[in-house]
C-alpha cells in the first residue's frame, strides 16, 4: 500500500500533472511536494541569481513559493492538503537522498528549460533509474 508519495515539482506542466495524478490516485496518501533550487553557482543556469543572495536557503524559498502556491491550489481542489518541502542541491541527487522515507515517487516526464535538460540531463530519468522505491512517471 503505498502512504507516503513524494512528488517532486518545478514550474513545468509536466511536474502539476504529477501532482494531480498523484492527487486523483492514491486519494488516502501523504503528498509531499518537493521543489529543489538547483546548486548555486556563478556560471550561469536557473540558479545563478540564487548564488548571489546572502541567504541562499531563503532565496530557494522565496523561488519554491509560487510553484508551493499551485500546487496548493490543485491540492484544495481535491479536497487534499500537502505538505511541502525545498531543498538547494543537484535535483537528481536531492530526489534520491529523499525518497527512503516514502513508499514512491511521481514526478513529471520532464520539466524545466530546454538548456537545464541538456546541461543537467533528465531528472525523471535518474531518479527512475536509481530510486530504490517505485517511482510513477506521469505524461
Amino acid at each position: 500500500m503505498i502512504s507516503r508519495i513524494l512528488v517532486p515539482m518545478d514550474d513545468s506542466e509536466m511536474a502539476k500533472q504529477a501532482l494531480e495524478y498523484a492527487l486523483e490516485n492514491h486519494p488516502d496518501a501523504d503528498i509531499t511536494v518537493l521543489h529543489v533550487a538547483g546548486t548555486p553557482s556563478r556560471w550561469g543556469g536557473a540558479a545563478t541569481s540564487l548564488a548571489l543572495e546572502d541567504d541562499v536557503e531563503a532565496g530557494a524559498e522565496d523561488r519554491a513559493e509560487d510553484v508551493f502556491d499551485d500546487a496548493r491550489d490543485l491540492a484544495a481542489e481535491y479536497g487534499r492538503q500537502i505538505t511541502t518541502e525545498v531543498q538547494v542541491g543537484h535535483p537528481a541527487r536531492v530526489i534520491l537522498n529523499a525518497v527512503e522515507e516514502y513508499d514512491a515517487v511521481v514526478i513529471g516526464s520532464h520539466g524545466g528549460s530546454l538548456v537545464d535538460r541538456l546541461i543537467v540531463g533528465n531528472v525523471a530519468k535518474q531518479v527512475v533509474h536509481n530510486s530504490p522505491v517505485s517511482v510513477i512517471v506521469a505524461r
